[in-house]
C-alpha cells in the first residue's frame, strides 16, 4: 500500500510537471506569435505601421497565425520534448510546422484576397512574421540548454574526462553531460582513430587524436577519466583503449555498454557503467534484425520459464522491449520471482504481466498455466545447470531438465502454442556430463514433438553466459575481494563466453527463424582460457596476477571437459541468414524409442535408483561418455 501510494503520487507529479510545462509554452508560443506579426509590420514599415493596416491586416495575420501554429506545432509534438536535451530534432520539427503553417496563412490569403479583410495585405509582412515566428519559438525552446552549458562551466570538483569515440554515442554523451548540472563530468574533447574526424569540433570540443596517442593526450591535458563511447565495436577496439589508459596510470576508465543492451534506450552520460571483463572478451559486435524480432514478439503472449535465472530473467527484459500483448514469468525462486517482477513493472509499467510461483514439475500446475493464459511463444530457460552437483544427483536432473521439460513442452502441444524455443548449452554435445546429458534429451524431445504436430519446437544451443548466478565470474569475484587465491581448474581450461544480452537476442533471432525441429548453434566467437579471464579480472580490480592476488590451480572437478564443443561428431552446420546463427544438422530421431526410453527413466528416477538413472541415460543420449 505505501509502495503504491508513493507510485501513485509520483505519477501524479509527473503529469502536473507535464501539463505545467505543455500551458507555459502554449502561453510563450502565443505572445511570441502575437510580437512575431507585430515586430513584422513594424520592420516593413520602418518602425511606424499605418492606421489602415492596424485594425485590418495586422489583427487577420495574428489570428490566422494563431489559429494555424498552435494546433499544428501540437501535432508536431513540440510542446513534448524534454527542455534540457533539445535537440537538431526539434529544430528540424520547428522548421516543418511554421512552413506548414506559412503555407496555410497563404493559402487562405489566396482564397480571400478579395474580401477587405485580406485585400492590399503587405505580402513581405508574412515572410517576415513567419521567419520571427520560427526564430522566437526555437530560442525559447533552447533557452534552456544554452543556459545550462553557460553556467555550467567546468567546476574544480568535476574530473577531467576524455570521450573515447566521435561518433553518435560519444556526441549524445557530451550532449548528456553538458545538460546536467549534476554530471560528475568535465569533457576536455574526444579521441577516435577515423582521420577524416581529426581535429573537428563537436558542441565546442576538438577531436584530439587517435587510440594510439591516448597515453601522451592524457599526460598533456591532465586527464582524470576516461569514457569509451563505443557501443557498437568489437571488443579489440575498446581492449586497445582500455590498455592505452591504462599505459598511462588512469584508474577511472567507464564505458557505453553494447548496443544489445541498449535497443529503445537513449545514450546518457547516466548509461555509462565502470569496465567490466564482458567488454573485454574478443566479441564483435551482435547485429540484429530488430524488425523481424519485433513481428514475432509484438501482440503476443509470451510465458518464460526458469524466468527468475540469469537467462530467463534477461529474456523478460529483452521480450518485454517488443511490445507483447502480455508476459508470463515462472519460476519455483520465490524471491528471484519478486525481484524480477518489480524491476519489469518499474521498467515496463504499460505491460501486462502474470506472475507464477511453480515448478515445472508440477504437471497440473503447467497445464493449468496454460489453460488459462494461452500464450503464443513459449521460452523454457528452466533447468539444474551446475555440473559438479547434478553429478551427485542423476534423478534431480533427469526429473527437471528432462521430465520437467517434457511436461511443459506437451503441454504447449496441448495448448496449441506457436512456437516453443528450448535453452539449451553447448555441454549437450558429446555429454560428458549428467547436466549435459539431460540436456541433450530435453533437445531430443524438442525434436520428436516437432515431427508430429503443428506447435514448432526449436532449441537453441549456446556456452557459458557470463556473470551469470553461480558462474566463474561471481566466483572470481569474490575470491578477489578477499584477496585471493583465485582458483582456477586447469591452466589450458577454455570456454566460450557470451554476454547474458547477446545470448537473450539471439535467442530471440534463432526463434524467430525457426520452422520447428531444429537445433540452431550461436557462434561463440572464440573459446576463451579460464586463466586469462582470471588474469583480467584482477587486473581490473587494480591489481597484478601472481602479484597482488595469486592464482592457484585447483583441477577438474567431475563431469568437466577441458573444452567445450559446439557440435558433436555426427552433426554439421548449416549457415542460416544470420551470420551468427547456425543450424546443426542431426539424424532423425526415433520418438518410439525415446518415448521407450523415458517410461524407464522416469520409473528409475521414482524409484530412487540412480544407477539405473545413469544407465538408461547413456543408452537413451548418444556419445554419453563418462569421463575421467
Amino acid at each position: 500500500m505505501i509502495f503504491s501510494g508513493i507510485k501513485l503520487l509520483f505519477s501524479k507529479k509527473i503529469r502536473r510537471t507535464t501539463q505545467t510545462r505543455l500551458v507555459f509554452f502554449i502561453i510563450g508560443d502565443t505572445l511570441l506569435i502575437v510580437f512575431s506579426v507585430w515586430l513584422a509590420f513594424l520592420l516593413r514599415f520602418d518602425g511606424k505601421i499605418p492606421s489602415q493596416y492596424l485594425n485590418g491586416n495586422l489583427q487577420m495575420m495574428i489570428v490566422l497565425a494563431l489559429i494555424f501554429c498552435l494546433p499544428i506545432f501540437y501535432l508536431f509534438k513540440l510542446y513534448s520534448f524534454s527542455w534540457s536535451y533539445v535537440s537538431a530534432q526539434e529544430l528540424i520539427s520547428l522548421l516543418e510546422a511554421v512552413g506548414l503553417s506559412f503555407l496555410f496563412s497563404s493559402i487562405t490569403f489566396l482564397i480571400f484576397r478579395d474580401f477587405p479583410q485580406f485585400s492590399s495585405f503587405p505580402r513581405s509582412t508574412l515572410f517576415i512574421s513567419y521567419f520571427l515566428i520560427f526564430l522566437f519559438s526555437g530560442a525559447i525552446r533552447f533557452s534552456k540548454r544554452i543556459y545550462l552549458q553557460s553556467s555550467q562551466g567546468y567546476r574544480e570538483e568535476k574530473e577531467r574526462t576524455l570521450i573515447i569515440g566521435a561518433g553518435d554515442a560519444g556526441e549524445q554523451i557530451l550532449r548528456s553531460i553538458q545538460a546536467s548540472k549534476s554530471s560528475p563530468y568535465s569533457p576536455i574533447g574526444f579521441i577516435d582513430d577515423n582521420p577524416i574526424k581529426q581535429g573537428i569540433i563537436i558542441h565546442g570540443l576538438k577531436v584530439l587524436g587517435k587510440i594510439d596517442e591516448i597515453p601522451k593526450i592524457i599526460k598533456e591535458r591532465q586527464v582524470e577519466e576516461m569514457i569509451i563511447a563505443l557501443p557498437s565495436v568489437g571488443s579489440e577496439i575498446i581492449k586497445k583503449a582500455v590498455i592505452s589508459g591504462r599505459e598511462a596510470g588512469l584508474k577511472k576508465i567507464k564505458v557505453v555498454p553494447p548496443i544489445a543492451e541498449l535497443i529503445d534506450d537513449q545514450i546518457s552520460f547516466r548509461n555509462v557503467r565502470e569496465i567490466q571483463v564482458e567488454d573485454l572478451l574478443g566479441r564483435e559486435p551482435v547485429l540484429l534484425d530488430t524488425k523481424s524480432i519485433e513481428n514475432f514478439i509484438q501482440g503476443k503472449k509470451i510465458l518464460i520459464t526458469g524466468a527468475a535465472g540469469s537467462i530467463g530473467a534477461e529474456l523478460s527484459r529483452q521480450v518485454a522491449k517488443f511490445n507483447p500483448s502480455s508476459l508470463l514469468v515462472l519460476d519455483q525462486d520465490e524471491t528471484g520471482i519478486f525481484n524480477i517482477l518489480r524491476e519489469l513493472k518499474r521498467k515496463f509499467p504499460r505491460l501486462e504481466i502474470n506472475f507464477f510461483v511453480a515448478h515445472i514439475q508440477d504437471e497440473e500446475k503447467t497445464n493449468q498455466i496454460f489453460s488459462k493464459f494461452s500464450p503464443h511463444i513459449v521460452f523454457h530457460a528452466a533447468a539444474y545447470k551446475h555440473v559438479s552437483l547434478m553429478e551427485a544427483q542423476p534423478g534431480v536432473a533427469v526429473k527437471n531438465n528432462v521430465l520437467g521439460t517434457k511436461i511443459v513442452a506437451e503441454a504447449a502441444l496441448r495448448h496449441n502454442v506457436e512456437k516453443f524455443i528450448f535453452i539449451s548449452t553447448d555441454k549437450a554435445v558429446n555429454p560428458s556430463s549428467i547436466m549435459g546429458a539431460t540436456k541433450r534429451a530435453g533437445e531430443m524431445v524438442c525434436q520428436v514433438l516437432s515431427q508430429e504436430n503443428s506447435t514448432k519446437f526449436i532449441s537453441v544451443r549456446f556456452g557459458n553466459v557470463l556473470d551469470s548466478r553461480g558462474s566463474v565470474i561471481p566466483i572470481f569475484r569474490e575470491q578477489i575481494k578477499k584477496g585471493g587465491p583465485v582458483q582456477v581448474t586447469d591452466p589450458e581450461m577454455k570456454r566460450y563466453f557470451m554476454t547474458t544480452s547477446e545470448a537473450c537476442l539471439l535467442v530471440m533471432q534463432a526463434s524467430e527463424m525457426g520452422q520447428g525441429g531444429e537445433v540452431f548453434v550461436l557462434d561463440m566467437g572464440k573459446a576463451i582460457r579460464i586463466l586469462d579471464l582470471a588474469k583480467e579480472m584482477i587486473r581490473l580490480s587494480g591489481f597484478e596476477p601472481d602479484k597482488d592476488i595469486p592464482i592457484v590451480f585447483i583441477g577438474k572437478r567431475p563431469g568437466e571437459k577441458l573444452f567445450e564443443e559446439i557440435l558433436s561428431a555426427e552433426e554439421g552446420t548449416v549457415a542460416t541468414k544470420h551470420q551468427k546463427i547456425f543450424r546443426a544438422k542431426l539424424s532423425k530421431m526415433d520418438g518410439g524409442e525415446l518415448k521407450e526410453g523415458l517410461i524407464k527413466i522416469e520409473k528409475a528416477v521414482r524409484g530412487h535408483n540412480q544407477k539405473e538413472v545413469v544407465d538408461i541415460l547413456k543408452k537413451l543420449v548418444p556419445f554419453y561418455r563418462l569421463r575421467a
